[in-house]
């Protein structure tokens, strides 16, 4: 494809040759000749004066380089668009393979593909042009939309619901049972029934290793959009809104509700009944414990206002050099004080008279 042609497809101004032969999309670092790459982080601006790639997507008022430019107001999904160009996905035939396991009562939608020691239980149904590659389990009763995508090993319990185009990576657990226990008269623990299905919207991606947890009563809901990162724990009950990102490592504890476009960062964590916003965002490692009004940055745990927060942090790192300073000006007025003590008994001196002014 010419450049030219790649301007046109991805909506983008041209500034540079348009016959430039275009062969490939690379990061700016190891992009070269015949490759495009993208700026859309400010600190690696710089790299774009250096790069070896045929042209580069940037925003419409990027400085003018001497590599062709393709400018565009957001050039990291122009980016994504233009290697969808190139890269091409593997394409798995419609067929069920001799090994996987069907429940006569299950029911298949068209096109579908199941691969190797799939299981499916009774009752379930899957909508038309589904991928299930190998070890994929679903369990009895679960609905699922066209056009899942579950790669092998993910698993989804039973009555589960699931829309259509959810994309379930590898190990991902969509049901499993939520930790829910109660203490009985003789000091043991014993399981709480966990009756509700996890029901996931349109569009939704569970990452690698996450688990999504059923619920005691009622439902865990994950809206349309939803994308769930690698070793994600959304405890049970939990309610999380549509675009919101939920990223690695981080841990919703049960009936935690999360608005509409929330960005939980790596390794955050919100506390059971609380309540997150819309357009909340939580910074990496922040932990909430109450709940967090729309349209907040919130950081450090426990968590602040996110300028809050970088105030405390430049104060925290001058702490070291602020104890010197206080210990210095505390022994000061020790000092000083120990001096006014020293002063206080030191006997009066000069002339002393008799008790009716003779000598």
């Amino acid at each position: 494809m010419k450049l030219g042609e790649l301007a046109a497809t991805l909506g983008a101004e041209l500034r540079g040759n348009a016959e430039l032969e275009i062969i490939g999309v690379k990061g700016i670092e190891e992009a070269g000749a015949g490759e495009v790459t993208f700026v859309a982080n400010p600190r690696y601006a710089g790299l774009a004066r250096t790069t070896h790639a045929a042209a580069v997507l940037v925003e419409p008022g990027f400085q003018d380089l001497t590599t062709a430019t393709l400018r565009i107001k957001n050039p990291y999904l122009a980016f994504s668009r233009a290697l969808a160009l190139y890269y091409k996905p593997m394409v798995y035939p419609p067929g069920i393979h001799p090994t996987a396991v069907i429940d006569p009562t299950a029911a298949i939608g068209e096109g579908a593909h199941i691969g190797a020691y799939v299981v499916i239980g009774a009752n379930v149904q899957l909508g038309p042009h589904a991928t299930l590659l190998p070890h994929v389990v679903i369990y009895p009763g679960v609905q699922a939309g066209s056009h899942l995508f579950a790669h092998a090993h993910a698993v989804v319990r039973e009555s589960c619901a699931l829309g259509d185009h959810v994309t379930l990576e590898n190990g991902a657990i969509v049901g499993s049972d939520g930790f829910g226990f109660a203490k009985n008269e003789a000091g043991q623990w014993e399981k709480i029934p966990q009756s509700g299905p996890v029901k996931l919207g349109d569009r939704v991606d569970v990452q690698a290793n996450a688990c999504i947890d059923r619920a005691t009563v009622g439902s865990t809901v994950i809206g349309d959009g939803a994308k769930i990162d690698n070793l994600v724990q959304i405890g049970h009950g939990s309610k999380v809104g549509e675009n919101t990102l939920v990223c690695a490592q981080s841990g919703l504890a049960g009936s935690s509700v999360v608005g509409n476009n929330v960005i939980l960062a790596g390794q955050t964590g919100i506390a059971g009944h609380c309540t997150v916003g819309d357009g909340v965002i939580l910074t990496a490692q922040s932990a909430v414990s109450h709940d967090i009004p729309p349209g907040k940055m919130i950081s450090g745990s426990p968590g602040l206002d996110n300028r809050v927060w970088l105030r405390a942090v430049a104060i925290f790192q001058r702490l070291p050099e602020l104890f010197k300073r206080l210990d210095r000006l505390e022994k000061k007025v020790e000092s000083r004080d120990s001096n006014k003590q020293v002063e206080s008994r030191e006997p009066e001196t000069g002339a002393t008279t008799t008790e009716g002014g003779g000598k």
